[in-house]
């Protein structure tokens, strides 16, 4: 298993998170050798915790501390480069020599049955040829190019015209890099269905992120109450729109129907403009906490009211683990069979100011309601959305592909 990201601790990051959690599973079934590098801010006690978890690790240090004379680097970060070669600059940026040699050794002489690669950024490594003498696959953890088309269409960054003239580039080059592998795998169906619309001959496969469900119990008190929290990263992008659209647009006219009701905007690094929002009446910026799961126990309803990003949140994931009612856009429930026919409710779905109002009051007014979605929350993620069912999925797919 090839992953340029140091995957430990698994909480920086759902890069992380992914990657730990199925080293760990399939670490307890299989032979399993982890190539990885180091960050320059790790510390030592976290390269050890990770040996102690995965016996057999390969752990090169980071492009910035090896010597590299030949100026690589630098040429690699010209834009030339992304045109002629169709690797983006940021990837080429991290490429270890080092690494590809331990590789290139190891495949040659025919120590492994199967390569993955956890990120695209990894797929640098692979050559073609490999595909001839054993499986490889890639698990895109985030589609490079889905992203660029994402915000290129929502106008989600200022970066408008540098994402018009890099898409078609970037579309090329995931195309190219898929075409390496056995089998490719996303993260969400929305990926799943752009990189289907690039006609790979690869097949492409779905498996979800999960949760480690230990660390996210479920509630014992149906809260009653009108206290709502929005958790999250409070200097993204997606979460600040989020935040600021929620407080300024749906909570001024829920207030006038629940004047009692309360706001608290919670998570790390809030930008100043979602500082700002404290200033209103019955609303809370918290900053970082020391734990969010208390928050989520407290309150009312959980919103997550993103408007511009894809693919399945985690954070709506550990809503429904610790029970709590949840309301969100399309964007926040993408992928999760929440509601449907056949499908139990398990949380409300809105978009607009007044859909936000509707479904908020009926959980304040209805606590058959709010209990009736704790319950099937909990519920589709015990069955669903663990890591131990996730690794299953991804074990599957790996015994079928060296069968």
């Amino acid at each position: 298993m090839i992953s340029s990201t140091f995957p430990y601790p698994p909480i920086q990051g759902k890069t992380q998170m992914r990657t730990f959690s199925l080293l760990t599973y399939l670490n307890k079934r299989h032979d399993l050798t982890l190539v990885t590098q180091f960050p320059e801010q790790i510390i030592e006690e976290d390269i050890n915790s990770l040996r102690q978890q995965i016996e057999n690790c390969i752990i090169f240090p980071s492009v910035s501390r090896e010597a590299n004379s030949s100026g690589f680097l630098n040429k690699a970060k010209q834009l030339g480069v992304f045109f002629q070669q169709g690797t983006p600059p940021r990837f080429l940026s991290h490429y270890s020599l080092k690494i590809q040699e331990c590789l290139d050794q190891a495949i040659d002489s025919g120590e492994f049955d199967l390569l993955t690669c956890e990120g695209s950024s990894n797929e640098i490594y692979v050559r073609p040829q490999w595909r001839e003498k054993l499986p490889t696959l890639i698990n895109i953890h985030r589609s490079v190019w889905g992203t660029y088309k994402h915000q290129t269409e929502t106008q989600a960054t200022e970066s408008g015209l540098r994402n018009q003239i890099n898409l078609p580039l970037l579309r090329r080059y995931e195309k190219q890099y898929c075409g390496k592998f056995l089998s490719v795998v996303t993260t969400s169906k929305t990926e799943q269905k752009l990189l289907k619309d690039l006609k790979l001959e690869t097949p492409v496969t779905f498996i979800p992120n999960g949760l480690d469900l230990s660390k996210f119990p479920k509630r014992t008190v149906n809260q009653g109450g009108q206290r709502i929290v929005f958790i999250g990263a409070m200097d993204k992008p997606g979460n600040i729109d989020a935040a600021r659209f929620f407080s300024l647009e749906v909570f001024p006219k829920l207030r006038k129907r629940y004047p009692e009701a309360t706001l608290e905007l919670v998570g790390i690094r809030p930008a100043p403009e979602v500082k700002e929002l404290g200033q209103i009446p019955r609303i809370t910026v918290t900053g970082q906490v020391p734990s969010v799961i208390e928050y989520l126990h407290w309150a009312t309803v959980c919103v997550i009211p993103i408007r511009n990003s894809t693919g399945t949140k985690i954070r709506s994931l550990q809503t429904l683990a610790t029970g709590t009612p949840l309301v969100a856009s399309d964007y926040g429930l993408e992928g999760l069979p929440i509601d449907g026919t056949g499908v139990p409710l398990s949380a409300m779905r809105a978009n607009g100011v007044d859909e936000y109002v509707y479904a908020i009051g009926r959980l304040f007014e209805q606590p058959k309601l709010r209990e009736k979605l704790s319950i099937n929350g909990r519920a589709l993620i015990e069955k669903e959305y663990t890591w131990e069912r996730t690794g299953e999925r991804y074990e599957q797919l790996l015994i079928h592909l060296t069968s």
